[in-house]
């Protein structure tokens, strides 16, 4: 990576980082549940198939949590499905990333010490802290080693199991908020998922190490991981059903034939339109950028770019709909019953609504259709529990996500198209019907999806360059239409409300 920094600062990193790569002969000796036969297998298949070896690792790694349901499947409830999760974690870990599975244990090892270390007011602040300031350095030194490389390593994981921690802290801070009975809304409000008792060692590394969301998330809440672990989301405690236990054949085939039609369609029609170039997407210029491709009329460039972020997505909502199966199948998936003793849905590991996301005619919609369990994760313990600060939310999901400018310049974008939205919804938004597939609506989900796919190529790009240089190739219409819909919207008259029919 070209670095602004002084050489100074960098000597110091590259010592830092150099002393770092020093221990991995001391850890490499932990790498002990994948046998060296099956990795000579998949290096041999990598090459005859053509396909990046660790690619190739992730990817298998993402089927194998199939098998791995259905043996979880008939194990008794309890301790040995902690363990089975823990042990069967750790080797997709060992599997895809090799020696950087230390990463997990070392913060794993690290949290469990300051849960039982610390009061959980405390726990509440630092835990988090802790979580976030380790995936930060993970971020910064991907950046600074490998800057726009697209290598699979330990940070895509470690997102996940910061999410875990994050919400483990404030679990248990709910828990003993509400057993002293002070009046904490935000605790009030996340006391179905709250801990009361401090979990043991096991249960700890079975929910952190989760085989059916270790590598593609999505992570849910440690309650709903223990009551199925322990039966209790199917059975009462005298071992009766609490409903008609629904089938896990449909949800799971459901969810594994998306995530295929999804990596087909990625493959396909991601080769047909790359954003980056194909043969050195780290160096080259996007193939969106070239001269070449700038030549080409605005219509077809904006149709292309619009193409080729879809085909773009479909490689994560193959990853979120294959682990979606892959915890339906055990029913970690299932939602439980209601009162009635009625099944309530398979909604607890859907990370993704392909046709709401796809086809949302608003912001609000769009984003809580997108990663919907991070989506989750901020809101019960980001949003509320910072008075509803919108800038929290931001910041942390950005923070999240990493230190690339285009994650910041997609992030600063959003607010901007809100706004618009909020306004129109005020001003215009009254004078139309608010059924679905109006024109009205048809014409908000065109709106939505056309000031979104501009802002959003900044996301892809990463690169400030690059990100700046894709958005003057379209003249920058989405800023420059948000500040003039702004403007002119906010000049029009505000509709009486309609008064309530009695």
């Amino acid at each position: 990576m070209d670095t602004i920094l002084p050489n100074a600062v960098c000597d110091v990193l590259d010592s830092s980082i150099q002393y770092v790569y020093s221990l991995e002969p001391l850890f490499a000796p932990t790498v002990v549940l994948v046998p060296n036969v099956v990795r000579e297998q998949v290096l041999s298949l990598s090459e005859a198939i053509g396909f990046d070896v660790d690619t190739l690792n992730y990817t298998l790694g993402m089927f194998l949590c199939y098998p791995l349901g259905l043996i979880m499947t008939s194990l008794p409830y309890g301790k040995i499905r902690h363990l089975f999760s823990f042990l069967l974690g750790a080797w997709l870990l060992q599997f895809t990333i090799g020696v950087q599975w230390i990463h997990h244990v070392i913060s794993c090892v690290v949290a469990y010490a300051m849960i039982l270390l610390l009061p959980p007011k405390m726990l509440k602040t630092a835990l988090p802290v802790f979580a976030m300031m380790y995936i930060t350095l993970g971020h910064l030194h991907r950046q600074y080693v490998n800057y726009l490389g697209y290598d699979l390593d330990f940070t895509g994981p470690q997102m996940v199991l910061t999410q875990k921690l994050y919400m483990l802290a404030y679990n248990i801070y709910d828990g003993h908020e509400l057993a002293a009975g002070k009046e904490n809304r935000a605790s009030k409000k996340c006391a179905k998922f709250a801990v009361k008792t401090i979990p043991t060692f096991l249960e700890f590394l079975g929910y952190m190490f989760c085989f059916s969301n270790i590598l593609a998330g999505p992570a849910y809440e440690f309650t709903n991981y223990c009551s199925t672990c322990d039966g209790s989301l199917l059975y009462t405690a005298d071992g009766k059903p609490r409903g008609k236990i629904p089938s896990n054949v449909w949800p799971t085939l459901r969810a594994l034939l998306t995530s295929l039609f999804c990596m087909g369609t990625f493959v396909v029609l991601g080769s047909m339109f790359p954003i980056l170039d194909p043969n050195d997407p780290q160096g080259a210029t996007p193939a969106i950028l070239t001269p070449e491709f700038l030549r080409n009329p605005w219509y077809y460039r904006y149709g292309y770019m619009w193409v080729a972020l879809v085909a773009l997505r479909q490689k994560y909502y193959f990853a979120w709909k294959n682990a979606e199966g892959a915890s339906n199948i055990w029913y970690a998936g299932f939602d439980g019953f209601d009162d009635k003793g009625e099944p309530m849905g398979w909604e607890n590991c859907v990370n993704i609504n392909i046709i709401g996301f796809e086809t949302a005619s608003n912001i609000q919609t769009l984003s809580k259709e997108w990663n919907k369990k991070t989506s989750l994760w901020l809101t019960r313990y980001v949003y509320i529990r910072t008075g509803g600060s919108l800038a929290a939310v931001y910041s942390m999901s950005a923070f999240w996500h990493g230190f690339y400018p285009g994650y910041y310049l997609f992030f600063m974008t959003v607010p901007l198209i809100t706004m618009v939205e909020r306004i129109a919804r005020k001003k215009i938004s009254p004078h139309f019907s608010s059924a679905s597939f109006t024109p009205y609506d048809f014409a908000c989900r065109i709106a939505t999806s056309f000031f979104v796919e501009y802002s959003v190529i900044a996301f892809a790009l990463l690169a400030l360059d690059n990100s700046i240089a894709a958005w003057k190739s379209h003249f920058f219409f989405g800023h420059i239409g948000c500040v003039v819909l702004f403007a002119i919207f906010s000049q029009l008259p505000t509709p009486p409300k309609k008064e309530k029919k009695a």
